[in-house]
């Protein structure tokens, strides 16, 4: 009796962990096509609040301000560049997941590459400092024999 009042307390308890934290509002627009370019912008925009979701997926109320404006601003007849632009310029280059390719981000998109270059470069050095110290190493085991 003891461990069947365990285990109901146990689902009990545990059902509130499923319940979603909340819920996020996904507006729907009757213009299928605007739906789409409002869906994309959303999922490109960094949450302010969260900074590691997307607006479209956070659920915090400065999200849904965010979601709320880029639907009117696309019901307002702005391109997708515009609506980017505005949110940069409001908010600054961090909201956007995609940083542009310009002279202050260079490095955001170059380093990656400079690393592997150099790690490759490194690992190379290594491989081919090993393989002639085996080599040396070797030779002189071969030559142990002959000299006795």
């Amino acid at each position: 009796m003891m461990r069947l009042l365990q285990l109901v307390l146990c689902a009990l308890l545990s059902g509130g962990i499923a319940v979603p934290a909340g819920a996020v509002d996904i507006t729907e627009i009757p213009d299928a096509a605007l739906q789409a370019r409002y869906l994309r912008l959303t999922h490109e925009l960094r949450c302010m609040q969260c900074q590691n979701q997307s607006i479209a997926d956070s659920p915090v109320g400065l999200a849904g301000d965010l979601r709320r404006e880029v639907r009117e601003l696309l019901e307002a007849g702005k391109s997708d560049e515009e609506i980017r632009q505005y949110m940069v310029d409001r908010y600054g280059a961090f909201i956007l997941f995609r940083p542009q390719f310009n002279s202050r981000t260079a490095w955001l998109w170059l380093a990656p590459v400079v690393a592997l270059l150099v790690g490759g470069w490194v690992a190379f050095r290594v491989i081919r400092q090993r393989a002639a110290m085996l080599a040396t190493d070797n030779s002189e085991v071969d030559d142990g024999p002959r000299l006795l």
